[in-house]
């Protein structure tokens, strides 16, 4: 089946985050509650036709703010080349490169993030700063750059202001689809969110991603989320249900 359109309706849910009265989380349970699941080296094409090997990592990653950067380079510093393919490169041109627009990114190599490896290297196939996570007892989250280990969940910011003039932070846990990207996302040449291939997972994506989630959110906030999706799979109707998800439609 092709691409599903993104245009279609969606459930979300508001609730109180239990560590902060001024926050919001407001939940796309349609995307969280789908079959989604992250198909690197197992079907995916990649965002580019050109280096389909390469998944997402295509063009690099953005750092979110310097304590982003900084996080990543006290990592980078711990990497070896049985784990880093590219090691030589980035410890003597950098490993760091600014855009067209000024921000911060990891440099892109030969149709990819520097820190990726290729499917015939002996130290393993793809991010060699997951890879060394989990070969040290830490979560990728941990290590990776905030957008890589987040994506294709998407967390934004809003500030809402009340009928009495106060205000409260509303975050937004939701799916990274094509228009994240920007302009350039309905130019790459294939997307995992919205394609069949990739909603394949036994269970849904708020149990599959859950540290991802809590990272993103705190525990109590995810206690909270996990009951709230509960619910709306027991009662959601074919109508709320993301599209790519098996048998939607048939």
């Amino acid at each position: 089946m092709p691409e599903v359109l993104l245009d279609f309706p969606r459930s979300f849910v508001e609730f109180t985050d239990p560590d902060d009265d001024d926050q919001v989380f407001r939940c796309d349970l349609t995307w969280l509650t789908s079959q989604y699941k992250c198909i690197f080296g197992q079907g995916c094409r990649g965002i580019y036709a050109s280096s389909p090997h390469a998944g997402c990592c295509a063009l690099g990653a953005h750092f979110a703010d310097s304590d982003d950067e900084k996080r990543v380079r006290r990592y980078v510093k711990r990497l070896g080349p049985d784990v880093w393919q590219k090691r030589a490169e980035g410890r003597a041109n950098g490993w760091v490169e600014t855009d067209d627009e000024g921000d911060r990114k990891t440099r892109a190599v030969d149709g990819a993030c520097i820190f990726h490896n290729d499917p015939d290297f002996e130290g393993g196939y793809g991010c060699a700063l997951h890879i060394w996570a989990l070969a040290n007892g830490k979560e990728p989250h941990e290590v990776k750059p905030d957008v890589c280990w987040q994506l294709p969940l998407r967390r934004r910011y809003r500030e809402v202001e009340r009928g009495d003039d106060t205000t409260y932070l509303e975050i937004e846990i939701g799916e990274y689809t094509r228009a994240g990207w920007g302009p350039g996302g309905h130019e790459l040449d294939w997307y995992c969110t919205a394609n069949t291939e990739a909603h394949v997972a036994p269970e849904p994506l708020y149990i599959t991603n859950e540290v991802e989630l809590v990272a993103m959110m705190g525990r109590p906030a995810y206690d909270v989320l996990v009951g709230l999706c509960e619910e709306h799979l027991a009662r959601r109707p074919v109508a709320t249900r993301h599209p790519a998800d098996p048998d939607v439609g048939t």
